[in-house]
């Protein structure tokens, strides 16, 4: 059995970030410390005043490939991975002259900061650490013997070990190299999610199946994600939650600078981001999204953002009461006023007006998020129980999403106007989850029928929500409806023909295809089918 205590007479400190070593270098004069070094970690130990024996002459080799090679040789890692319990290796410590080690201090270099600073590929490379894990590796296999410490959160926890003489438990040994081996799994990871997406690579037969994968499903799905903060609550109060960051992004809607309110919650930050991935599904027009429970309750194009805004919230104002908004346009003053009056908890900007801004903080509640870059997710990660889903991102680029290659299938052709409507309403349509249908004018929607187990319910909620959210309007006379998936029957198109709905757009696909076009013909609505589908579950 290791002794459960190991005091620290002999260490190796090799790191990046010198913060914090100034605990240390107390400890270590106090104490009497053997040290060894490396480079500019030597340097600033000296400056401490400790007393440090640099590695090459440990090594009996210099320093050499612009500090490629340091530490790699067997008098640092078998001083490193020799079990002390064991008699063996003592006695082939002693017989080839080297020194054991009790604790391995390192942390690595800044390989996911390099990648997020936007450097070139030889920058980035560079910073691919091989010494430090291999180091870090050894000092958590061995961690019977050895202390390893990769967290500068933990230097005073081994200042207090190394000066009070006893050392480090075998349990906090043992905790210390579990931590340990999440860094370098952490960094490799990171490694990996870079140079795949920097390299690519070629596809991989799919085991047992004959056919190709593509290289973007590997056999082995590695990513990781760094730890940003701990929310107050998941989607219950009684569920625990945390938000992670993606290591190698900066500007992403999880990375949003907030400028105001109280902090965010989970279920702020998955309507925020529905909202988010609404509007940048028109780049090149300003839009406002409204969202509630991750649906649209209005969502619209306009001139400027106030326009979008108005639109978009008056297609239904009593679920904006405590939704969530998003613009892809910097917000005005005059959005801001008729954002003010109405209780909302998120709203996400790439900007801010100073005037709406101020006007905005005054409702102290409000979480204001200025997301600097666009969507840039391509897959999307779905946990089911002992496993893991992952598909492209659903974005409105399929070959049917280019009205171009749009099919009439019933009706006359739609007029420039109409046509423009159907547009907005296919690519509005992506956002609203399934079952789909989604009644627009003028590019806004006024009608959303969303979530439900049959087509039909989906039309007749559409249908419902237009007239009688307006004040009595008709809202769906004139109007234009999308359909995120086929109608299986008629009887969903003939509830949106029967309230005046002039034009539909669906993907088609159907076995009863023909009954639908017939039925839209005999109702004068006018009808295009796209072959493709944006099913939202």
């Amino acid at each position: 059995m290791a002794d459960p205590h190991r005091p620290i007479h002999r260490v190796i400190v090799s790191v990046f970030d010198k913060k914090g070593l100034e605990t240390l270098a107390e400890a270590f004069i106090a104490a009497g410390t053997e040290v060894v070094s490396t480079g500019s970690t030597a340097l600033r130990l000296e400056e401490l005043g400790v007393e440090v024996t640099p590695v090459e002459k440990v090594t009996g080799f210099p320093e050499s490939l612009d500090g490629r090679v340091k530490t790699l040789d067997p008098h640092i890692h078998a001083g490193i991975l020799a079990d002390m319990e064991n008699p063996g290796h003592t006695g082939q410590l002693e017989a080839l002259g080297i020194k054991a080690f009790d604790a391995v201090i390192v942390n690595l270099y800044p390989f996911a900061q390099t990648v997020r600073s936007g450097a070139g590929e030889a920058a980035v490379i560079e910073k691919i650490d091989i010494g430090g894990p291999s180091m870090i590796r050894g000092a958590a296999k061995n961690s019977s013997s050895v202390a390893v410490i990769t967290d500068p959160q933990d230097y005073s926890l081994a200042a207090e070990r190394i000066s009070d003489g006893r050392g480090f438990t075998l349990q906090e040994r043992r905790a210390l190299a579990a931590k340990a081996f999440a860094c370098t799994a952490q960094y490799d990871a990171a490694i990996a999610q870079w140079s795949r997406g920097q390299w690519g690579g070629r596809p991989e037969k799919g085991e047992g199946r004959g056919a190709e994968v593509p290289a973007v499903y590997p056999a082995a799905y590695t990513r990781t994600w760094d730890l940003a903060h701990t929310l107050r609550y998941g989607e219950n109060p009684h569920q625990s939650a945390a938000l992670y960051c993606d290591p190698l992004a900066l500007n992403n809607f999880a990375h949003a600078r907030q400028l105001n309110g109280k902090p965010m919650s989970y279920n702020n930050y998955v309507d925020a981001d529905s909202a988010w991935r609404s509007v940048w599904d028109f780049p090149h027009r300003i839009a406002v999204a409204v969202v509630k429970h991750s649906n649209p309750c209005g969502l619209a194009i306009g001139a400027d953002v106030a326009e979008a805004h108005r639109k978009a919230h008056a297609c239904d104002p009593m679920s904006a009461y405590g939704g969530v908004i998003a613009a892809n346009s910097t917000v005005t003053l005059a959005m801001a006023r008729q954002v003010k009056p109405v209780f909302t908890e998120v709203i996400a900007a790439p900007g801010y007006d100073p005037e709406a801004l101020e006007l905005l903080k005054t409702k102290k509640n409000l979480r204001i998020l200025e997301v600097s870059a666009p969507p840039e997710n391509t897959q999307q990660l779905r946990v089911i129980d002992g496993g893991l889903l992952i598909q492209s991102e659903d974005h409105i680029d399929a070959y049917g999403d280019d009205p171009s290659n749009w099919i009439l299938a019933a009706g006359q052709a739609a007029d420039g106007q109409t046509l423009e409507d159907l547009e907005f309403a296919w690519r509005a349509v992506r956002s609203v989850k399934s079952n789909a249908v989604l009644i627009a004018h003028d590019g806004a929607t006024v009608g959303i029928g969303m979530g439900q187990v049959n087509r039909v319910d989906s039309s007749q909620l559409a249908v419902t929500r237009a007239n009688t959210l307006a004040d009595g309007a008709n809202r769906t006379n004139g109007a234009v409806a999308a359909s995120d998936a086929f109608f299986p029957f008629p009887d969903g198109m003939q509830i949106l023909a029967e309230a005046g709905v002039k034009a539909i757009v669906q993907p088609g696909g159907s076995i009863r295809d023909e009954e639908v076009f017939q039925a839209a013909q005999e109702a004068g609505v006018t009808m295009y089918v796209t072959g493709t589908r944006h099913f939202f579950h």
